[in-house]
Order: structure tokens, then C-alpha cells, then sequence
């Protein structure tokens, strides 16, 4: 003999489920979404402060102008490469947000720990900018780097296991998250090779551009 009520099996946690989607259905992923654009853009803000007390320092040695950028080159190096990984990581999140409509507990999350590597992104910039290529510098720069991919790829997870979170007809989250862990995979790659080959110093952040098409090698590959 069986019995079956409102709280029979399966009851409380299809409640729970439909109490979750509806919560969800209130988080517009447009707060979410400028926040972040907001906090991305101290963040790339902060890197060219650092050029800018070059230039009272210089003149407080009685330098010249070019010496600004000669004496400096590692500096503007460091910032140029800086300011073009959080242009890309930005990129990446505002291409993936524009198929998000909602989010939960776990992309803000996974979000939050994206922000947090790109405000920290500064500071392995300064040491780089500092000690040219020195190891622990390169390091940290490296993981910093991993850090915000891997964040990224986490908030993809999320979407794909979570698909009433996206609008319809957005990305194919299948493909979108095999590209995120090429991009991991990528990025492991190029730290090792850095830490392998001295030399090479962050050329090797190059296999992020070459990384993507991989993917799609292999999806026309795979359609043929």
C-alpha cells in the first residue's frame, strides 16, 4: 500500500527547486553585470597610476622626458600587457553575459572570485614592471592570470548545469565551456613553459590567442 500527499517523495524538493527558479527569475543578471563592468574598469584604471608618478620622479632627478620611457621600458610593458589580459578577460565575461538574464548563489560566487584576480591584477603588474623577470614575479603574474580564466570557466559550469539561468536560444554552453577549459589548459601550458624557459618570458600568454581556434578546428572537423 502507498500514500500520497503534497510532501510525498520528490515533493519538498521540486518546491524547492520552483521556490529557487522563481527567486532566480527576481536576480536580474543586469545588477550583476554592472557591477562588475564598474569594478573591471578601477581595476584597468589603476595600472596606468603607477606611469604617471614615473613622470615627477624622473623630473625630481633632473631627467629628461625620454627618459621617462627608455629608463622605463619594463614598466610600460608590464602595463600594455596588463591592460590587454583584463581587456580580454572583460571581453570574455561581457560575451558570456549577454546570454545570462539571471543568476544565482554560485555565479555571483564565481563571479566575485573573478573580480577578485582582476583587482589583484595590479599588483603582480607593479612587481613585473619592477623585477623585470624575475621567477616569483612571473609566477604570481601567471597564477593571477590562471586565477580569472579558471573563475571564468567555473562561471560557465554554472551556466551550463543551470540553463534557466540563460535566455533562450543564447550559446551553446557545451561549446562556450570546452573553449573556457582550452583556455585553461592553454594557460597551465604557458606558465610551464615560462618557468621552463626563462627567455620566453610572457610570450607564452600568446597560446590564450591561439587557443580558441583549436576549438573550432575541431567543430569543423567534427561537422564534416
Amino acid at each position: 500500500m502507498s500514500f500520497t500527499d503534497g510532501t510525498s517523495a520528490g515533493g519538498p524538493a521540486e518546491a524547492r527547486t520552483e521556490d529557487e527558479a522563481e527567486k532566480e527569475e527576481g536576480n536580474s543578471a543586469e545588477r550583476l553585470l554592472l557591477f562588475t563592468d564598474a569594478v573591471a574598469a578601477i581595476a584597468i584604471t589603476l595600472l596606468i597610476l603607477p606611469l604617471v608618478d614615473l613622470v615627477p620622479e624622473v623630473a625630481g632627478e633632473h631627467g629628461n622626458a625620454r627618459e621617462v620611457i627608455t629608463e622605463h621600458r619594463d614598466q610600460i610593458g608590464s602595463f600594455v600587457l596588463s591592460f590587454l589580459v583584463i581587456s580580454g578577460l572583460w571581453l570574455a565575461h561581457h560575451r558570456l553575459f549577454a546570454g545570462v538574464r539571471s543568476y544565482n548563489q554560485p555565479l555571483v560566487l564565481w563571479n566575485m572570485a573573478w573580480l577578485f584576480s582582476i583587482i589583484v591584477l595590479p599588483f603582480p603588474t607593479e612587481m613585473v614592471g619592477a623585477f623585470g623577470g624575475d621567477r616569483l614575479a612571473s609566477s604570481l603574474y601567471y597564477a593571477n592570470v590562471l586565477a580569472g580564466v579558471a573563475c571564468q570557466t567555473a562561471m560557465i559550469f554554472v551556466l551550463k548545469r543551470t540553463p534557466r539561468l540563460l535566455r533562450p536560444g543564447s550559446h551553446d554552453m557545451g561549446h562556450v565551456l570546452r573553449v573556457g577549459v582550452t583556455n585553461v589548459v592553454a594557460l597551465v601550458i604557458a606558465f610551464a613553459l615560462a618557468l621552463a624557459v626563462p627567455a620566453l618570458q610572457y610570450y607564452s600568454l600568446l597560446l590564450l590567442a591561439v587557443a580558441p581556434w583549436t576549438e573550432r578546428l575541431r567543430k569543423l572537423g567534427s561537422a564534416r
